[in-house]
């Protein structure tokens, strides 16, 4: 038995020819059904996306409105009163006020005599100067200022000052159309060789306001060595004889100290001295001279014996000797005094008149031992 023969190796076309159909067939059965293999592909470029950005609007806050104010309940009677205590606060004022203003400050500026407080308040007794500051100071910027006349006096023939006494005023009068009341005293101490003083002005709201006079009594009368003006603050002028001068403690400049010289609340007892020392030297249309001194300055009193008269006063009905101060300057005032010869010749009356009509007049209402 022989060998078997070798079994022939295929041949390599029958194999690439075989290859090729296989891959024929796959790729037509891919292109003929699309569906159940994927997505048929699109020959057209793919779109991109459109990005839309959208802005949202937050609704408009809704505004915040303050509620109206509650009305206020009504408080007439509170008014009527707040009105009614500045209304008297007002006159009470204007019952220092009008008694003697000072210098407004343009006059003052002009005139280096010229009267000023230091708190705007006046002096009750003063009879020199302005009306009220405020309301004067416009028409008295660009008025004409003549300056005091030098000092000068009137000599003392005789003197009779009276004892001591307690005297009080009521004080009414009108201001800024307001009429206002206020009270005051003038406590006198005639000690014999030496004398005191004192002058009081009180009024509701506003308090008091005193000056105060003290010195030497003679048979010459009243030789002040110290007056003061006590407002709130306290303000004096010292006499200094030895040295021939007045100085004040405001600081405004001394002035000549001369025989006789007085100063606002001993020249009221001054000049009842002088009427009762000499009553026929005196007669109706004769002046009587003082220089007199305040708390920051000096100037002459001249006053004019102007007649007899008869008056009904709170005190009673009195016989008096009037003697007036005529107003030498624009802002002067105008001062009435009434003695009574009956009581020693003390000041039981006396007025003060602005120049723009404001005035008091203080009244005696009693009188009695110091």
């Amino acid at each position: 038995m022989g060998a078997a023969a070798p079994r022939a190796a295929p041949p390599w076309r029958a194999l690439g020819t075989l290859a090729v159909l296989v891959l024929a067939a796959h790729t037509l059965v891919l292109r003929t059904s699309p569906k159940q293999f994927g997505p048929a592909l699109d020959p057209s470029p793919a779109r991109a996306r459109a990005f839309v950005t959208r802005s949202i609007e937050m609704p408009p806050s809704a505004e915040v409105s303050t509620p109206p104010p509650l009305a206020a309940k009504p408080v007439t009677k509170n008014i009527l009163k707040e009105k009614e205590a500045v209304a008297q606060e007002s006159r009470a004022q204007s019952a220092i006020d009008s008694v003697a203003p000072q210098v407004p400050e343009s006059a003052r500026a002009n005139e280096p005599d010229a009267s000023a407080s230091a708190d705007s308040v006046p002096d009750p007794t003063a009879a020199s100067d302005t009306a009220d500051t405020a309301m004067a100071a416009a028409s008295a910027a660009g008025a004409a200022v003549v300056p005091p006349a030098g000092p000068s006096q009137t000599p003392v023939t005789a003197m009779a000052l009276p004892a001591s006494a307690l005297l009080e005023y009521k004080a009414v009068g009108s201001a800024k159309g307001l009429n206002y009341y206020a009270n005051s005293q003038l406590d006198w101490h005639n000690a014999g060789s030496t004398y005191d003083a004192r002058m009081t002005v009180s009024a509701l709201f506003i308090g008091s306001r005193t000056l105060t006079s003290s010195g030497q009594a003679s048979a010459e009368g009243l030789a002040p060595t110290r007056f003061s003006d006590k407002y709130k603050t306290e303000v004096a002028a010292h006499f200094e004889p030895e040295k021939g001068q007045i100085t004040f403690s405001a600081n405004t400049p001394s002035v000549p100290w001369i025989k006789g010289v007085q100063d606002r609340v001993s020249v009221f007892l001054q000049l009842g001295g002088m009427l009762a020392g000499n009553p026929a030297g005196f007669p109706v249309g004769s002046t009587i001279s003082m220089y007199t001194v305040g708390p920051r300055d000096a100037d002459t009193w001249t006053f004019l014996v102007e007649a007899e008269e008869k008056i009904t006063l709170p005190y009673g009905e009195l016989s008096t000797l009037r003697l007036s101060r005529q107003p030498k300057r624009e802002y002067d005032q105008k001062v009435e005094i009434w003695y009574a010869p009956s009581l020693g010749y003390l000041p039981v009356r006396n007025k003060i008149t602005q120049h723009n009509g404001d005035f008091v007049d203080q009244q005696l209402t009693a009188v009695s031992k110091s």
